[in-house]
């Protein structure tokens, strides 16, 4: 049996190998690495495939969210609602840019941000809310834009880990996750379901002046060269992850049928497991399974995942600690049990292995090991 990883990025690589190499060396004859011609094409692919009118390609995931931030406007001391049991990046631009984060809980079976606590925690300092669509697919948006229409707030879409999910109206419509708020921001980290071989990011809008100031943003703050408008930071896509990016872009839906295939076999294996609860499947929302995350119950989460390492199995925790938690974050605000369903999340979830590369001798193993342990 091929060794196990939590995400196989060679054994992708190699299945592609051809359509990438030949990318990355385009760019080199061309020697073209910075805003050169794969960007441009890479851009105008993902706009295509998101149906939306500008992306704008940055550094990284990070960079994304930071630069939305900026041109919206946001003055220091303004409010963001986003979610407490997320990575650390989403409140950390929020902070740098010193804005004030607003932390509220998360639903119990989907993960992601709580509606009822966004709405309690709306004050008149409240500028914006950042949803995050975690683990791979959707925050409520119909619900979560009517609340901001309401109180004429910004909606910021965190979609670094659900590229590619389809987010279903009421009315039957559809919306890729990310184009539906005022901005959506991605990141193209190795690991995620549409990634580079190194760091990369991009941001979203319909919005024909927002664009227009994310680009120069991201530039500098520079319209014409070495003329600078307004306060902006050095963000871009190299060439080289353009190339890669606009080659895995082409298989993107198939990777998220592999990725939803892998998700079924775990599912049935775990279905009705009275100690382990497998992931609830958003009806409004198409799921890529970035991850595969599973709530324990009643058993020692360490042994389980040491026994599947001694066993040559990843496991991993996201998150173990919640954003208001953390050293960092420690805020008199908010004290240990405000949000409870984020701390039991963070106390009882694991994730198994997921990416394109599972065959069924390696989930076989995967389950097999799990039910051994819980089981017993």
């Amino acid at each position: 049996m091929k060794k196990i990883q939590m995400v196989d990025l060679h054994s992708q690589y190699l299945n592609i190998k051809t359509e990438i190499d030949k990318g990355i060396q385009d760019v080199i004859d061309s020697c073209a690495f910075i805003n050169g011609p794969a960007v441009k094409n890479f851009q105008e692919g993902l706009e295509k495939y998101l149906g939306i009118k500008h992306v704008i390609p940055c550094a990284n995931g990070t960079d994304a969210l930071q630069v939305s931030m900026m041109a919206l406007g946001l003055q220091p001391g303004d409010e963001v609602i986003t979610t407490s049991f997320t990575f650390i990046a989403t409140a950390e631009v929020i902070a740098l840019l010193k804005l004030t984060p607003v932390l509220v809980d998360v639903d119990p079976g989907t993960f992601n941000i709580d509606l009822k606590a966004i709405e309690r925690a709306i004050t008149p300092k409240t500028k914006a809310i950042v949803p995050v669509h975690l683990f791979g697919q959707c925050a409520p948006m119909e619900e979560i834009m009517a609340l901001a229409k309401k109180h004429n707030l910004f909606v910021l879409e965190d979609n670094c880990q659900a590229i590619g999910s389809d987010y279903i109206f009421n009315s039957g419509s559809q919306k890729k996750a990310g184009t539906i708020g005022h901005i959506g921001c991605t990141s193209f980290f190795p690991s995620k379901n549409l990634g580079c071989y190194g760091d990369g990011g991009a941001i979203f809008t319909n919005d024909d002046e927002l664009a227009k100031q994310l680009r120069v943003i991201v530039n500098h703050g520079m319209v014409v060269r070495y003329h600078h408008d307004v306060i902006g930071v050095n963000s871009r896509l190299d060439s080289i992850q353009a190339a890669i990016l606009h080659v895995k872009l082409g298989h993107l839906d198939e990777y998220a049928a592999k990725r939803r295939a892998a998700a079924d076999f775990y599912d049935k294996a775990f279905a009705n497991n009275p100690r382990l609860t497998t992931p609830v499947r958003y009806a409004k929302s198409t799921h890529v399974f970035h991850q595969y995350t599973l709530v324990t119950r009643d058993f020692n989460r360490q042994a389980l995942i040491d026994q599947l390492l001694a066993k040559e199995i990843p496991a991993m925790i996201y998150y173990p600690v919640p954003l208001h938690l953390q050293k960092a974050y420690l805020d008199p605000r908010y004290k240990p049990g405000d949000f409870p369903v984020t701390e039991a999340l963070s106390e009882s979830v694991f994730s198994l292995p997921m990416h394109t590369e599972l065959d069924d001798e390696q989930l076989k193993h995967i389950v097999t090991s799990v039910l051994e342990f819980v089981n017993r």
